[in-house]
């Protein structure tokens, strides 16, 4: 698919992987929907590129997240593209020495990174599917955020690793459900990429976490990140695939 004068949504589009998609999307003349929090809008949108407009939208928010859509949509070009970065990861032990993990943050978590990304996925395919067909009636693509944590969760990772597990389940079926509308659907599973999540932590830590990446040894970028996200609207026979971006890490269980 050819990227130049088609639309894209990128949720968590502000900062991290989905600043890095809407970067590499908008280089290739995308026209990009960045889709974030308030602040997180508010602090990004300075310096922004004259092909990324950002918009403030809670993705767990049907209403919310249809209005960013009808918007991206209503563009100068098709929409042809969904990649949903959003999501958060805190870490709390099923059991631990404050007692039993909390309900209310097991299903925040679960909210934001499967269902938000669900609700994004499913709202804008309605859209992506009223477009116009290209060659062998491709209309778009759709690219999912899970993480090697669906794989391989670490120690206090049950709710984040569930949230991510759903999102690599997610992703078969509905590329199989997409199929008849030419829309394909794939998941990236990133490693320990630099994130802002990343940003407080010492040189010394950050050292130690990329001793324990085969190769390169080294943590990943996000541009890495973005530049796969093109690969796959570029390359229209994979479809329906979990690709794991972690330099053959395999997670230690803390």
């Amino acid at each position: 698919m050819d990227l130049n004068n088609t639309t894209a949504i990128v949720t968590g589009g502000a900062s991290g992987l989905g600043a890095a998609t809407a970067t590499a999307l908008s280089a290739r003349g995308a026209h990009v929907y960045a889709v974030d929090l308030p602040q997180a809008v508010e602090d990004a949108t300075t310096g922004a590129s004259d092909n990324v407009t950002y918009l403030a939208t809670d993705v767990t928010d049907p209403t919310q997240v249809q209005t960013a859509v009808d918007r991206a949509s209503a563009g100068v070009a098709p929409l042809r593209m969904v990649v949903n970065c959003a999501g958060i990861g805190p870490s709390a032990r099923i059991l631990s020495r404050k007692g039993v993990h909390d309900l209310d943050l097991y299903a925040k978590v679960v909210t934001i990174n499967l269902i938000g990304s669900f609700n994004v996925l499913a709202l804008a395919a309605e859209k992506i599917a009223a477009t116009e067909p290209l060659a062998d009636g491709a209309r778009g693509l759709i690219v999912n955020t899970a993480s090697v944590a669906a794989f391989e969760g670490q120690i206090g990772q049950a709710a984040y690793s569930s949230s991510k597990g759903g999102i690599v389940g997610l992703t078969v079926p509905a590329a199989r459900d997409l199929a008849q509308h030419g829309i394909r659907v794939n998941t990236i599973a990133p490693g320990i990429l630099e994130t802002p999540m990343l940003a407080t932590v010492s040189e010394e830590f950050r050292a130690g976490l990329a001793a324990g990446i085969p190769f390169p040894q080294r943590l990943g970028r996000p541009e890495e990140f973005g530049d796969l996200v093109v690969f796959l609207a570029e390359h229209e026979y994979i479809n329906g695939e979990t690709i794991r971006l972690d330099g053959a890490l395999r997670m230690a269980p803390r």
